[in-house]
């Protein structure tokens, strides 16, 4: 493991598991609060979200920043 890697906090966790356990925590409604993107606000699913995370670095990063956040709250 590089040491670039080991210090990754998402490292080995997909976009798809990632979003899944934001959402089972926060559910679809305070993660829009949250974040304000259209794909959590108007009819959200994994499917639809991913799709938009995946094209959009900005929004894919504010997910990936409260994820960590989270993860350190535990």
């Amino acid at each position: 493991m590089t040491d670039e890697q080991k210090n990754n906090p998402l490292h080995g966790i997909s976009l798809e598991v990632l979003l899944t356990e934001m959402v089972e925590f926060y559910g679809w409604k305070q993660l829009g609060q949250m974040i304000d993107i259209r794909c959590f606000n108007h009819d959200p699913s994994i499917k639809s979200s991913l799709k938009f995370l995946r094209k959009t670095p900005w929004a894919r990063k504010k997910v990936e920043d409260l994820y960590v956040r989270k993860s350190g709250d535990r």
